[in-house]
């Protein structure tokens, strides 16, 4: 089966397409706004989607994951990407603004309290988010978990990945002068940020087509040649958070924290054959998680279109809704 299958079937386990309600920009100060919006039901049992990246934005297919029959739906675009503003800025824009930036639009909806649904650099921003405001995460659903940690940029822009994707991996250093190499996120930093909007795109399709050639099981090494705005965006918000070591106080900040979170109900999806996260990271999260389920899918990498992923995260989404719509409408 190649990729392109793969992700047709994966289609078929998520709901309908559906609009949004009420979509808005909410002025969150720095000069930012950003866009968030609903969709589902306005009385229903509340989830916020934390997209990936940093610098992914959200898409209408993470719409899908979600009976929209028993859910409202909020996506929201993290400062400097998708329809937020301004764009690809690093200005003001740390984990620790993005995590406030939730706290606005949950106030700013009036919720209690949510379902914090995300994967890759999501899961990252809603484990931070749910330790520092454990209150108002009633559940986290997490897929393809990244912990911010040394160790996992090393494995990814230290040659480790490249083991298994050799001939992508040297199309990804072969835009760095040799001696540059020992350091892959600074010779990137340096270029994406060099003021020349040529060199700027250059480099950004390089090192968002790497990650992006090895988020499936079903890739052949190809990660496309994406479109010159996005890629700007993903890759110098990707390599700022990166360089800045995701701006946490300790390289193992989140399981350190864990104590804060620990009676909170988790799921935690994650394929076997990841290869920007790999399972590592789920497993020790999950060690020190009583409340976790940790599923791990066989025959799966780190994309959410993946189609076991896809369809044990509308499982899961499934099995709350169920769990949790007599006490919500209550």
């Amino acid at each position: 089966m190649d990729r392109n299958s793969g992700q047709k079937r994966a289609v078929h386990y998520l709901y309908p397409p559906v609009e949004p309600f009420d979509q808005r920009r909410l002025d969150v100060g720095d000069c930012h706004s950003v866009y968030y919006e609903q969709s589902g039901n306005p009385d229903g049992i509340p989830v916020i989607v934390v997209h990936g990246g940093p610098g992914g934005g959200c898409s209408p297919a993470m719409r899908r994951y979600f009976n929209p029959k028993y859910f409202r739906i909020i996506l929201f675009d993290q400062r400097g990407c998708g329809r937020s503003r301004p764009h690809a800025s690093t200005d003001a824009n740390t984990t620790w603004h993005l995590v406030a930036d939730m706290e606005r639009i949950r106030a700013a909806l009036n919720i209690d309290s949510w379902i914090v649904f995300g994967g890759s650099w999501g899961a990252t921003l809603s484990l931070i988010y749910a330790q520092t405001h454990p209150n108002h995460a009633m559940s986290l659903v997490l897929r393809g978990v990244f912990l911010m940690r040394q160790s996992e940029l090393d494995w990814f822009y230290g040659g480790g990945a490249g083991q298994f994707w050799p001939e992508t991996w040297k199309r990804f250093i072969d835009l760095v002068p040799e001696d540059e190499r020992d350091d892959l996120i600074t010779a990137y930093h340096s270029r994406l940020f060099s003021g020349d909007r040529e060199t700027e795109v250059r480099f950004a399709r390089a090192w968002a087509s790497w990650e992006n050639a090895l988020a499936s099981v079903y890739s052949n090494g190809s990660g496309g040649e994406p479109p010159a705005d996005y890629a700007r965006a993903f890759s110098r918000l990707e390599n700022h958070y990166f360089l800045n070591k995701g701006f946490l106080e300790t390289d193992g900040h989140i399981l350190e924290n864990m104590h804060r979170i620990q009676d909170i109900p988790g799921y935690i999806v994650q394929g076997r054959y990841d290869m920007i996260c790999p399972p590592r990271s789920a497993f020790e999260l999950s060690e020190l998680w009583p409340a976790a389920d940790l599923r791990m899918i066989r025959n799966a990498g780190h994309a959410l279109s993946e189609p076991g992923i896809s369809s044990e995260l509308v499982r899961i989404m499934d099995e709350l809704a169920h769990n949790l719509q007599n006490v919500w409408t209550k």
